[in-house]
């Protein structure tokens, strides 16, 4: 991230960010908090531009998608009291919203979220990169480790002292 100062922390963001139906988005309520308006305007300002925002954009969870989040997030106040399920904003959804919104904190905002987005990739392709590494690493070397392992779980051999007196040379 530019070493310009961020307006909203990283961590926050990240915590915005949710799996759902694979997809990693941000709650309306989530997004219009993090812009600092109201989620009734960020939802009219959406609602006026429908045609930018196809459902890979932009959805409503079913009831079942939400009630199971809700479940998960007891805690969480910002969800209190709606009567209707949220809109979940995919990464282009938020790109998208920073064509409808004019606010500057908003574009600003949307910038932030977008490198939260990208570092959340690069995460996830370090861990894939890791796994496959560890992957190769046990199917090279299982074999051995087990043929190892074998050999130590094994019970020592004792040898056999020699039944009978034995002499030496030179006795």
């Amino acid at each position: 991230m530019p070493a310009k100062t961020a307006i909203v922390p990283t961590e926050r963001i990240m915590r915005s960010i949710l799996l759902i139906r694979g997809e990693k988005v941000i709650f309306d309520s989530d997004i219009a908090a993090l812009y600092g308006v109201e989620t009734r305007a960020l939802i009219q300002a959406v609602k006026r531009n429908l045609d930018r925002f196809p459902p890979d954009f932009m959805f409503q969870p079913s009831d079942r998608e939400f009630a199971h989040l809700r479940s998960q997030f007891v805690t969480s106040s910002s969800w209190g009291g709606r009567r209707y399920a949220p809109y979940a904003f995919s990464e282009q959804g938020v790109a998208m919203l920073s064509s409808v919104l004019k606010n500057k904190r908003a574009v600003r905002v949307n910038i932030e979220i977008m490198w939260t987005f990208v570092r959340l990739r690069d995460i996830l392709s370090t861990h894939k990169t890791l796994a496959r590494k560890i992957e190769a690493m046990q199917a090279k070397y299982d074999g051995q480790f087990n043929k190892a392992h074998r050999a130590l779980m094994e019970p020592p051999r004792r040898q056999k002292k020699p039944i009978g007196f034995h002499m030496e040379h030179g006795e």
